[in-house]
């Protein structure tokens, strides 16, 4: 069954596919049947620029469980680099 469950993200940054690194300008996160991790549902992040066609997108499938742990990651080290960036501007 598909679940239709689809978030879309601006996102700047860069990615590499199978064309080379890319300026990518959106992030796609879904919940759906994975193309090719062996899971019955996966989470699935593209990071793409639509502009660009198919050869700009770098994909990754994960388990339910490692998504969240991912989640949490991503949390921590942003905190951490929020208050990196905090302390730069804080000095003279």
């Amino acid at each position: 069954m598909c679940t239709s469950i689809v978030q879309i993200v601006d996102a700047e940054g860069a990615g590499k596919g199978s064309d080379g690194w890319f300026a990518v300008s959106h992030a796609v996160v879904s919940y759906d049947h994975p193309h090719y991790a062996f899971l019955e549902e996966a989470i699935a992040i593209d990071f793409v620029n639509q502009t660009q066609g198919p050869g700009s997108r770098a994909a990754v499938e994960l388990s339910l469980e490692s998504a969240k742990a991912l989640s949490g990651a991503l949390t921590r080290a942003i905190a951490a680099a929020e208050l990196e960036e905090n302390g730069r501007s804080a000095k003279p």
